[in-house]
């Protein structure tokens, strides 16, 4: 575990966060007093089209309505 003062890690910002990264305790102090870790933000694996081929079709919003379902839409019965 490394100690820094406030000061000490606003100077030696990029090295502090390289040591987060390499999985090294960094802790950030007000004086003697520990105040905050730093510790890097996971990584998720994003993928587009997680899903596809797996939720079948969607609706056609370009087709046509039914009249029946047109009337409900206008308030008709």
């Amino acid at each position: 575990m490394q100690q820094f003062t406030i000061h000490a890690a606003k100077t030696n910002l990029s090295r502090l966060i390289e040591a987060a990264l390499r999985g090294e305790d960094v802790i950030i102090a007000r004086g003697s007093k520990p105040m905050v870790r730093l510790v890097p933000v996971a990584q998720g694996a994003f993928k587009v089209g997680l899903l596809k081929g797996k939720l079948g079709p969607g609706p056609d919003f370009f087709e046509p309505v039914g009249d029946d379902d047109l009337d409900l839409w206008e308030g008709g019965r």
